[in-house]
């Protein structure tokens, strides 16, 4: 399975198939993993939780373009504003781009 991340719970059944007398072969057929991920869970190099953090965005950011050119200078005037008034000043003054919020009835 390369490329594919194992899971905590594969990591936890291995395990616990090894603590309970299994060879590594028994206990990655078990698991629903590799030999080798199984190898690699025994020497330490695979532990649970651990998850490689991204770095890239998912998305592109919808306040990029008037971040540091409205939204910063309008929080720096009135700190205590609220996203939602930060929204219907978006979306007042620029209607293209940000849509006015549903109103509830």
């Amino acid at each position: 399975m390369s490329g594919v991340s194992l899971t905590d719970q594969q990591i936890r059944v291995y395990m616990n198939e090894r603590k309970s007398g299994k060879t590594q072969c028994q206990a990655a057929a078990k698991a629903n993993l590799s030999e080798r991920s199984g190898r690699r869970i025994d020497k330490g190099e695979i532990v649970l939780g651990q998850k490689k953090e991204r770095h890239w965005r998912t998305r592109p950011d919808p306040l990029d373009k008037l971040w540091k050119s409205v939204i910063c200078p309008l929080l720096e005037e009135t700190p205590s504003l609220t996203p939602i008034t930060v929204h219907e000043h978006l979306s007042d003054n620029y209607p293209d781009d940000y849509q006015a919020r549903a109103s509830i009835s």
